[in-house]
């Protein structure tokens, strides 16, 4: 998921700064020789996607891609070279779009680009050989949707429908088939979304204030539901979407397996459904996302200021995100009062980025439905190429 886009352009200084963090980040995470050994039990595995797959506010260690690794590694005498291109606020994007003057190049902080597209497009410089990925893992779509305006309660099931099939749907047909015609000997695997509110989601003063926050009535000047109505239809409008992204994504591994099959292709598109139960949302007792690291007294003061009360995400990597965001959103000179309040409101965005993300036991989940589909694979004879493994250039 990722927070609104920022007009606001860091200066050059500031974007050396984010441009060598995020250098140093991936040099850690593409470690791996340009060549590796010979070696029967070596892959590649490419990690494309938006925040959910970039781990958003987890230690490396924490990740699920990473604990894919960790598994491959340990329990199957598997060496994995992995190639992490995702990152967090990434759309689908089309082939060949042309990127935006601005950009963001660390992970944590949001922005739309580089896509979905262009991540393939990186993906296929750093490789020398794209044949030799032998396993994708992706996830997108979400931020096609972008997240306020789907924590919007005057969203109708019939409407979460619509834009999951619109957004999830045929888009995502169209990259998994260009990501499969792109490596061609990688299997597939894409991971689905959860519901972010449920029943389980308390319904306190705190929760009641988020959900008129994010309201926006589809008729103006009609009457504002309550709070509590207000979150009752949020939990509804995240179970339809759950179900709604999980149907579209599956129809569209589907229609691309039998392209595969009916050109005897031996790839394979998986789909890893996250199995999400209602104590696992927002702010739930046994939640599997990020939430506040503040007391209820807190949270109360937080809404009864308007804000003025600062809150902090409760996720493993926020102070160094935090950081990053000071510098990429600094005050600029001669900023008009509005310019002032839109930098604040992004400043604040991406302070608390990690909010409604997978925790760790969240990128747990995620990596043991992963691993239920590469069990599909790995079992069968032959999927492990003999051949050296080149692993990839820095994206």
């Amino acid at each position: 998921m990722r927070s609104p886009a920022s007009a606001v352009k860091p200066s050059p200084v500031v974007l050396a700064t984010v441009i060598l963090v995020f250098a140093l980040s991936a040099f850690a995470q593409n470690s791996s020789p340009l060549v590796a050994p010979p070696s029967a039990n070596s892959i590649n595995m490419l990690v494309l996607g938006d925040s959910i797959l970039w781990g958003q506010g987890l230690k490396d260690e924490h990740k699920s891609w990473y604990l894919v690794k960790a598994w491959l590694e340990g329990s199957n005498g598997i060496r994995v070279h992995e190639t992490v291109v995702a990152h967090a606020g990434a759309v689908i994007g089309t082939a060949g779009e042309k990127p935006p003057q601005s950009l963001t190049l660390y992970g944590e902080v949001s922005s739309a680009w580089p896509t979905l597209h262009d991540q393939v497009d990186d993906a296929l410089r750093a490789f020398a050989d794209p044949a030799e990925v032998d396993v994708v893992l992706v996830d997108g779509c979400i931020n096609d949707v972008n997240h306020r305006r789907f924590l919007n309660a005057a969203n109708t099931t019939d409407d979460i429908k619509a834009l999951a099939e619109e957004k999830c749907g045929a888009p995502v047909e169209s990259l998994l088939a260009r990501i499969a015609a792109s490596f061609p000997n990688a299997h597939i695997i894409i991971s689905g979304y959860y519901p972010v509110v449920s029943e389980k989601t308390p319904s306190d003063l705190f929760m009641r204030a988020l959900a008129k926050r994010f309201y926006a009535a589809s008729t103006p000047n009609s009457a504002r539901p309550s709070g509590r109505e207000l979150l009752k239809q949020l939990a509804l409008v995240s179970a339809v979407w759950y179900e709604a992204s999980n149907h579209s994504l599956m129809q569209a591994v589907a229609n691309v397996n039998a392209q595969l099959s009916a050109k005897g292709s031996r790839q394979q598109v998986l789909f890893a459904k996250i199995p999400f139960q209602a104590e696992h949302a927002f702010a739930a007792r046994d939640s599997r996302l990020w939430g506040f690291d503040a007391t209820t007294l807190r949270k109360l003061l937080a809404v009864l200021t308007f804000g003025r009360v600062s809150l902090y995400a409760n996720d493993e990597v926020r102070r160094q995100r935090s950081s990053v965001c000071k510098d990429f959103f600094k005050k600029i000179p001669g900023e008009t009062d509005q310019e002032k309040a839109t930098r604040k409101d992004h400043l604040l965005t991406c302070s608390l980025a990690s909010i409604a993300h997978p925790n760790r036991k969240g990128a747990v989940m995620y990596a043991e439905a992963i691993k239920e589909q590469m069990q599909a694979f790995i079992r069968s004879p032959g999927w492990l190429r003999t051949t050296v493994v080149s692993g990839s250039n820095v994206p």
